[in-house]
């Protein structure tokens, strides 16, 4: 698919992956839709001034089904189409199983995985009408191998890679892709604030010894929105922490 003049919706995109993702569609010619809980500044759409494109902010909830369907019609309505979705937002509430509520668990699940689902859901019946799209799921490394304290986390995470390639296999026929990114340790305002000590630990980790940054994600994200050949893959950029 060619990107330019294409008009992608990122979830999730007023910080870290997702705006680096926004940044990298602008950069190439893509019309995007910036999305948040809260409504998006208009500082925000500034940085995006020197694209050359259209970028708008629509937000909203996405683990409510009505508000995704209201967010999509929107981005439509001004846009005329939504080619590529990018499902980056996401939420973390750890805790070690034994003091994870029904509730900690259930509302990660929510925005995580049934959030993918609504967005997923509504945009879905007008790209393969269309006969062209792209959809991409923002999984983690962490659902392809478990992280201690995380099991609501993970199994949103590994839930999205399941239902990646569900989708993907429903939908081929039709010329719409499905693929996901499951990041490793990334670069983020969260990281930032991890002690050194701490941080060194996790970057023992890593194979290549050194933590990703949210701009090497986007140009995943990038390279499977323009691949026509590709779809029901889940990518790691991680350094190598998963490779087999």
């Amino acid at each position: 698919m060619e990107l330019k003049n294409k008009n992608v919706f990122v979830t999730g995109s007023t910080r870290g992956i997702g705006l680096a993702v926004a940044h990298k569609f602008a950069s190439l010619g893509a019309n995007v839709v910036l999305n948040g809980r809260s409504e998006i500044s208009d500082e925000l759409l500034a940085q995006f001034a020197d694209y050359g494109v259209t970028v708008i902010g629509i937000s909203g909830d996405i683990s409510n089904g009505e508000d995704a369907k209201r967010m999509v019609a929107e981005a439509t309505e001004k846009l005329g189409s939504i080619d590529v979705l990018v499902n980056n937002a996401g939420i973390t509430n750890d805790k070690l199983m034994l003091k994870m509520t029904e509730e900690d668990f259930e509302r990660v699940l929510k925005i995580n995985l049934t959030g993918a689902f609504n967005m997923t859901q509504a945009v879905l019946k007008p790209m393969s009408k269309a006969r062209q799209g792209a959809i991409i799921n923002m999984s983690s490394v962490v659902g392809l191998m478990g992280n201690v304290g995380q099991a609501n986390y993970a199994a949103s995470k590994a839930g999205l890679i399941g239902f990646t390639k569900s989708v993907a296999r429903e939908v081929a026929a039709r010329g719409v892709r499905v693929n996901a990114i499951a990041p490793g340790f990334i670069e983020s305002d969260m990281t930032d604030a991890i002690p050194e000590k701490m941080k060194d630990a996790m970057i023992a980790q890593v194979p290549m010894k050194r933590i990703g940054q949210a701009e090497e994600v986007a140009e995943v994200a990038a390279f499977l929105a323009s691949q026509e050949y590709l779809t029901g893959q889940t990518i790691a950029i991680d350094g190598g922490m998963t490779m087999q």
